[in-house]
């Protein structure tokens, strides 16, 4: 993984060069989690989104396997060390159906990871960590762009910047 230093505290860049080092960082940061986060995933078809979750998954203790896009069930709820609320937005598009559907209701322990969260960003909790993955030169590289938009996302996002 390739990092870039922070530019305001809570921004940061960084690149992997696998579908390994995808996961890996998706595990980092799962170390720096401790319940309560929202983390929001977007980028285009196959940029990553669910490889990453299933990283972030394994190191909250949940079998990777068991990680799967979301898209036509909307939510999947999964129990490890910390709970996890894995979300897709993809065929979203009103504000109104996610808080008609309470999507984002979950204990405040668990972590919400929501895929396509551009769709609908006025739903979206003003606390949260945005992450948004596109392509880099290589087939398998990716770039991840990190925004904190508040105070428990800065908190988690500074935690990884650390670790890496």
């Amino acid at each position: 993984m390739t990092a870039r230093p922070a530019a305001a505290g809570a921004t940061w860049r960084c690149d992997t060069a696998s579908a390994d080092a995808t996961r890996s960082l998706g595990r980092a940061l799962a170390a720096c989690l401790v319940g309560g986060e929202v983390i929001t995933l977007d980028g285009d078809l196959g940029a990553g989104k669910t490889c990453f979750a299933q990283g972030l998954a394994e190191g909250l203790g949940i079998p990777p396997d068991e990680v799967s896009s979301p898209t036509f069930v909307i939510r999947h709820e999964h129990h490890g060390r910390v709970p996890l609320a894995h979300l897709d937005f993809y065929r979203l598009d009103d504000p109104d159906e996610i808080e008609w559907l309470d999507l984002l209701d979950a204990r405040e322990d668990a972590v919400l990871v929501i895929e396509w969260a551009e769709n609908v960003p006025a739903a979206l909790p003003a606390d949260r960590l945005a992450v948004r993955l596109t392509p880099g030169s290589g087939s398998d590289e990716r770039v991840f762009e990190w925004s904190a938009t508040g105070p428990v996302a800065e908190r988690a996002l500074l935690a990884l910047m650390r670790r890496s």
